[in-house]
């Protein structure tokens, strides 16, 4: 495979701002490193997290971590990698907002030759969050699991809920979304804008384990009360400081859980299941010249919202 002397990527300047598409050298991979001609990037709202800088780092910035593409080149210390092989890369990765990235081997994730790259590249992260993380609780198969939220995250949580054999109840904050909700795999649906989701669970008999997918921190005391016994609330979102009724978790025995995506073999073993069982993640597809016009979709990272 030929590599260019340079690329085009796409980066922030500063804080706020746009992304600048640029031409830029191409570097050759350093030790344990391995060069990627990037098929498919997905956005995430992370991505704009960084744009404003709350994780540091500095400026300027390139953006994007869950890519699938092509095996470019391979650094010393690597072995096991061919070129012009699939590849894929997730959270554990960044500045993949362009046409060549590098990963380190040991985040480097076997990825089928045949599956859509855009589609499969936000399985390395949304996907194999919610996959990795509902998986790690050991729920029972037909105990009920509601999932808060149809954003990038919620919509392949009730998916991947529903192959594992749960009852899912999907939660968001209009009626009109119910049918998209049950078209995604739920079994029932409660809008959060009418009824008390805490209540609305209990009626159906508590929830073995509630899913918060979308940032709303208002949101967590209600989903305390709809806990079922030993019940978890597992939180995928970043919330900041939420006030939460110990009295509550004491007396149903619940637990509160979060989960940091995964690491290489937990993102393979999310993509065989989707792939398996159907799973599939919602896109819209953007070349790289239109890299804001993506990032203004996925402000604030909606698919249906929360």
């Amino acid at each position: 495979m030929g590599l260019p002397k340079s690329f085009k990527q796409a980066a922030f300047k500063e804080a706020g701002g746009p992304l600048v598409i640029e031409e830029t050298p191409l570097v050759l991979p350093k030790l344990g490193e391995i060069l990627v001609k990037v098929e498919a990037c997905g956005v995430c709202f992370s991505d704009h997290v960084a744009q404003q800088n709350y994780m540091g780092g500095g400026f300027p910035l390139v953006p994007g971590h869950e890519i699938i593409g092509r095996v470019a080149a391979v650094g010393d210390g690597v072995s096991g990698w061919a070129l012009g092989e699939r590849i894929g890369g997730g959270w554990h990765g960044a500045h993949d907002d362009a046409e060549y990235c590098t990963l380190r081997a040991e985040a480097a994730v076997r990825v089928p030759d045949h599956v859509d790259a855009a589609k499969y590249a936000p399985m390395l992260c949304a996907g194999v969050t919610v996959f990795n993380s509902m998986r790690r609780m050991n729920i029972g198969p037909g105990k009920i699991v509601a999932i808060q939220g149809l954003g990038g995250l919620g919509h392949l949580a009730i998916q991947y809920a529903n192959k594992f054999g749960y009852r899912v109840v999907a939660m968001s904050r209009d009626s009109k979304k119910e049918k998209f909700a049950r078209s995604l795999g739920a079994h029932e649906y409660i809008d959060a804008s009418k009824e008390d989701v805490g209540e609305a669970l209990q009626r159906l008999g508590g929830a073995a384990m509630i899913v918060l997918t979308a940032p709303n921190p208002a949101g967590v005391a209600p989903l305390i009360k709809g806990l079922d016994l030993v019940g978890k609330l597992l939180i995928l979102s970043t919330i900041g400081e939420v006030p939460i009724d110990t009295g509550a978790l004491l007396h149903g025995g619940n637990s509160v859980h979060a989960w940091p995506s995964g690491h290489a073999t937990d993102s393979r073993e999310a993509i065989e299941f989707a792939e398996l069982q159907g799973v599939n993640c919602l896109i819209e597809e953007f070349p790289l010249e239109k890299a804001n016009e993506a990032y203004g979709k996925d402000t604030p990272a909606p698919v249906q919202g929360n």
